[in-house]
This record gives C-alpha cells, structure tokens and sequence, in this order.
C-alpha cells in the first residue's frame, strides 16, 4: 500500500504507511502499519501490529542496513536490537526517514577494538610464521625424504600444468617440439653432459614450442627448454650452458624444495581466503617454477655445479658469459631468462664466474654439437 503524506508548509509531518516487519525469533514476516509521532521530545516512528501493543522506534536510533540486494528496498533496524528487521519499500516514506532519521547511517562502535587490534596482529604473526619459517623447514625436510618416483610423478603433473596454463588458445597444451632429428640432437646433447652426474634419476630434457628465451628445471630430473632459446643461442654451447645449470638444480633437488614450499605456503592462504579448489594454487605454482628465482646459495652452487659438469665434458663455461651478454645487449635486463639468472648473486658477477670458469682446463673438446645437429636441434619444432 503505497504511503499516505501530509504536508504542513513545505515539510513532511505525518504520514501513514505500511511495511514488513520480522521479530527476529521467527520466520514469520508481519504487516505493520507506520505512523510518526513527533509530539514527544524524541520523535519516533511507531509500527501498529496485529494482537500487540504498539512499538516505538526513536529516529535517532533507527539504523540502515548497508547489505541491500535492491535499491527499491531499504530495511531497518535499531542500534541496541539489531535482530529485528523493517522492510520498506515505499519510495515517498523512504525518502522521509533518510531525511529524519540523523544516524541512519551511523555504524556501531567496535567494542574491545584494542584486544581485536592483538589478536589480528597475532594471527598475522602467525600465518607469517608458518608461510616463512615453518612451510621452508618442513618442504626441506620433505624434499629429502621424497622418493624418486614420486618426485618424478610432481614433475610430470607440473609439466602439463605448465604446458597448459602456457596455452595461447582455447587451454590447447603448449606443443612438446620432437622431430625425430631434433630430438636425437638434443639426446646427444644431454647424454654428453649426463654421464658426468649421479642423479638418481635420468634426466627428461624436452623443448616447449613456444618464444619465451627461458629454461628451468621441475622436480623429478625434468629440465624444459623453450623454442624462444634455441632460437636466440648463437652456437650448441650455449644451451648446453643453460642446461648444465639446470641440472645443477636438479642434482640439489632445488626444483622439488620449491615446489612444495610454494604449494605448501598457498595452500595455508587458500584455507585462509577460501580458495579450497586449489586453483589459485596451481596457477601461482606454475608461475613460480618458470620463473624460478632460488636462493643465493643454491644459484651460487647450481652455477659451479655447471661449470664442473661443462669442464668435464670438454664445453668452454664461458659460453654461459656469453650468451647472457648478447641477450642483455639485445632485450636488457629482466627479460625471461636473464630474469631468472639475475637473480641472487647479480648477474655481472654470473657473468664473470662464468669466463673465470674456462681457466685451469687444459683442454676443451669438440663443441657440444657438431655443425649438422646443432642445425636438427635448431629445427626440433619444425
């Protein structure tokens, strides 16, 4: 029923309206029947119901409820009986308590604001504590005691999760590049490098078809090239380089380490925020193991590992220097695999390590590749 308003000189006085009304013990919706009386000191909306004595809502009291569905709606409520509940929604008597009522938007006072203040601060502590201090230790701890074929099953699931989140349509998987000629000279490649480690699993080196000059390593012995390197290498040495690095993460179980320190510290915000499908999760793993940024131990110990596995198989170390020179010439800092390597401790300092590496050898050998697998291998997404 649509609201009856008297005007006295200008300014709404009195009207009759109805709206519904909800006790807050019950389900049960009633009508009530609104009028206003200002004949007191306090001037208050009186609500008539069926078979009960009149209630009285002080306009100073009166509260909105900022959680509206609608803009036709506006329900009410009072600041010391927050249970109880009037839906309005006759526009005229709306408009006539939002100009009545001084506190209707009024929010209650947060009582013991102090002790909340500590117990926030507390569970903040506390989540940082487990995300940094606890979830490290424990994926450490983990990572040493973590089987082979189950380190090598989380390197494959992680594999097609990256192969997918990678997609550029439609999630198709990112192609796996495998021409029989280019797979065979990359086989050279890692076989050449590989009989010099004591993994205790063999290595699975594969090529995704895709421009980003980027390489990392995923637990279980599983090292990823991208197309985008091979392309940007200007000899075999070069990605034999990068790919004797990532072996050095892989011989310090580097890879698995992050992985589960990753999926353990979103895992506790996924709880937290509510993110129980674990999208989230896969999403930042992802993101994490391709742009693997590890400690400054763990690089300085990967590149070492590299330049004792490329001295040893006859491969100058400081073609690393100067692959990564060329790209910071041409695509500057920050740019995919330089962002990865630049990474704890600087990259000039990389770089210099890297030259410093060719002195003491004797002799070097044959490059990586000869000539015509180095040109299958450029050819492997063909």
């Amino acid at each position: 029923m649509s609201a009856t308003v008297i005007h006295v000189g200008g300014a709404p006085q009195k009207f009759h309206a109805f709206a519904d009304f909800l006790d807050g013990k019950s389900a049960v919706v009633r009508r009530a029947a609104l009028s206003m009386d200002e004949t007191s000191a306090a001037p208050c909306l009186l609500l008539s119901l069926p078979e009960q004595s009149d209630l009285r809502w002080p306009l100073a009291d009166i509260r909105r409820l900022p959680d509206q569905a609608g803009r036709d709606t506006m329900v009410l409520t009072l600041h010391d009986d927050a249970v109880r509940r009037l839906v309005l929604r006759d526009e005229a008597v709306r408009k006539i308590l939002t100009a009545r009522c001084p506190n209707l938007k009024a929010r209650p006072r947060v009582a013991n604001r102090g002790k909340l203040l500590g117990w926030s601060l507390g569970a903040i502590a506390s989540v940082a504590l487990i995300i940094f201090v606890l979830v490290p230790v424990m994926a450490d701890q983990l990572a040493e005691f973590l089987p082979p074929d189950g380190e090598r099953a989380l390197g494959d699931a992680t594999f097609e999760q990256i192969r997918t989140a990678l997609s550029v349509e439609d999630f198709v998987p990112v192609r796996i590049c495998e021409t029989r000629r280019g797979v065979a000279a990359l086989d050279t490649m890692t076989a050449r490098l590989e009989t010099l480690t004591d993994l205790p699993y063999p290595l699975a080196v594969n090529v995704l078809d895709h421009d980003l000059v980027n390489a990392f390593a995923l637990p279980g012995g599983r090292v990823v090239l991208f197309r985008g390197l091979i392309d940007a290498a200007d000899g075999p040495d070069e990605v034999a380089a990068v790919l004797a690095h990532e072996i050095g993460h892989v011989a310090a179980r580097d890879p698995a380490r992050r992985a589960l320190r990753s999926a353990g510290s979103i895992g506790v915000l996924g709880l937290i925020l509510g993110d129980f499908a674990g999208g989230a999760v896969v999403l930042f793993l992802v993101e994490r193991l391709i742009d693997a940024n590890y400690s400054r131990d763990a690089e300085a110990a990967a590149d070492q590992y590299a330049f004792d596995l490329l001295v040893g198989a006859g491969v100058r170390p400081s073609a690393l220097a100067t692959f990564f020179e060329r790209l910071q010439q041409d695509q500057g800092d920050g740019v995919g695999i330089l962002a990865h390597f630049q990474s704890h401790p600087e990259l000039g300092d990389r770089i210099s390590a890297a030259r410093s590496g060719d002195t003491g050898a004797a002799t070097f050998g044959l490059p990586s590749l000869n000539a015509r697998e180095w040109a299958r291998l450029r050819r492997i997404c063909d």
